[in-house]
């Protein structure tokens, strides 16, 4: 069960191993309805210079930050959104509407998601903070 909005996740680089494959999903959220996402499934992906927002129309904004996220085994992530820079310099951009490239997202820089939500085996953080603001 995934809420919404969609948290804004940044991150200077991120990167993927054993990606087993990216696909168009449907997923349930808290009020009964359905959000259409693309799902990431890796073995591994790590994530250095992490960010993740957490924000509604009104009230407080949560901002947790961390040096890297790690997530282990079994991972499916979720998202409705992706802008990064590919190796070589090439620009990225997906939605859910989007299909993917084929191949070539082993690794990306400057990545900003909507991150649906995500699930793995462990979860890891080094060196987080969290600031929460009106």
């Amino acid at each position: 069960m995934f809420t919404q909005p969609s948290a804004q996740l940044g991150s200077a680089s991120l990167s993927f191993s054993g990606l087993r494959g990216i696909s168009v999903v449907t997923v349930p959220r808290a009020d009964g309805s359905r959000i259409t996402a693309l799902k990431l499934e890796a073995d591994r992906i790590a994530i250095s210079g992490f960010s993740l927002t957490v924000r509604h129309e009104v009230g407080p904004i949560l901002t947790t930050t961390a040096d890297t996220m790690t997530l282990d085994g079994h991972v499916a992530v979720y998202i409705n959104s992706l802008s990064a820079t590919l190796p070589g310099g090439k620009l990225l951009t997906l939605g859910a509407d989007t299909p993917p490239p084929a191949e070539g997202l082993d690794s990306m820089f400057g990545v900003t998601l909507g991150l649906v939500g995500s699930t793995a085996d462990s979860i890891t953080y080094t060196n987080t903070g969290q600031h929460l603001s009106e």
